[in-house]
């Protein structure tokens, strides 16, 4: 049996260029799968949970799973 666990971590605008329009980066998600590894879980998806009109993703949960 495993049991899981969501994080949610969010995108922002980090910048603008004439060419790409607006750029958007998240937040240290190497960090946190690094972390949540290190404590017993495995990494599973990413699934997007807020997304603007524009089509970018604002918001995703990060998936963990761990053996009980």
């Amino acid at each position: 049996m495993y049991r899981y666990e969501y994080e949610r971590i969010t995108s922002s605008m980090s910048g603008w260029g004439p060419l790409s329009g607006n750029s958007y980066g998240t937040e240290d998600y190497k960090r946190i799968i690094t972390r949540r590894a290190e404590n017993g879980w495995r990494f599973v998806t990413v699934i997007p949970a807020v997304q603007r009109g524009t089509g970018h993703i604002q918001e995703m949960d990060l998936i963990f799973e761990k053996e009980v």
